[in-house]
């Protein structure tokens, strides 16, 4: 299959029947998470990655009982973009290009002035803008599970205080997002699986010009 006809087998899966995603699929996801373009560069997120039936069922009670793929997953992946950005954060981003990158000096230090208009604004501005990039990751990651030919869908439908608490996110200047569920559909009991994909027509959402 092409990556197109990959696109077409994916689907929100509805129930999961816990068989387990081998280790390489799940590696290709998360390598393809870690690759995800971001404004900056900066990758002001995290993404915690629960194998733990234990904390999944906890998650599942606890934050997100209209989710029953949760319990059902292989994995589920937390995404939590960061709170605040800090000076910390940006310095040490630098290092990592410094580490990384054969650049003059003095490239590198307009590129760190640049970024300072990150310590200017709020909280809440930056965390919203780490937020927008989380969801490119989130896009990267299930265009992977597409191609890796397992299970994923995207969750919102949390309470994400319940899922901050019980990973401690307030701790680490983080909050959660979203998450996605990866695993292997239950034919027999997701009346999603087989249904035909429903999308609008090209004439509706592009236009050229």
């Amino acid at each position: 299959m092409n990556f197109i006809d990959k696109l077409n087998r994916r689907y929100a899966s509805k129930m999961m029947n816990g068989t387990p995603v081998a280790d390489e699929k799940i590696e290709n996801i998360l390598e393809a998470i870690r690759l995800a373009p971001t404004s900056l560069g900066l990758q002001a997120f995290e993404v915690f990655v629960i194998r733990n039936p234990q904390i999944r069922q906890q998650i599942y009670e606890q934050a997100a009982t209209g989710q029953p793929q949760i319990p059902g997953c292989s994995h589920l992946l937390v995404f939590a973009a960061k709170k605040r950005i800090s000076t910390e954060m940006l310095d040490e981003y630098v290092s990592l290009i410094r580490r990384t990158r054969d650049f003059p000096e003095e490239k590198l230090t307009s590129f760190r002035n640049m970024m300072g208009y990150l310590e200017k604004r709020t909280d809440e501005d930056n965390f919203a803008w780490a937020a927008r990039q989380v969801y490119i990751a989130l896009g990267f990651a299930l265009a992977a599970a597409a191609v890796e030919e397992v299970d994923s869908v995207p969750i919102e439908g949390f309470k994400p205080a319940e899922v901050d608490r019980i990973l401690a996110l307030g701790d680490k200047n983080l909050a959660s997002v979203c998450m996605m569920a990866i695993g292997n559909r239950d034919e027999a009991l997701d009346y999603n699986a087989k249904l035909p994909k429903v999308r609008k027509p090209k004439g509706q959402i592009f236009t050229e010009l």
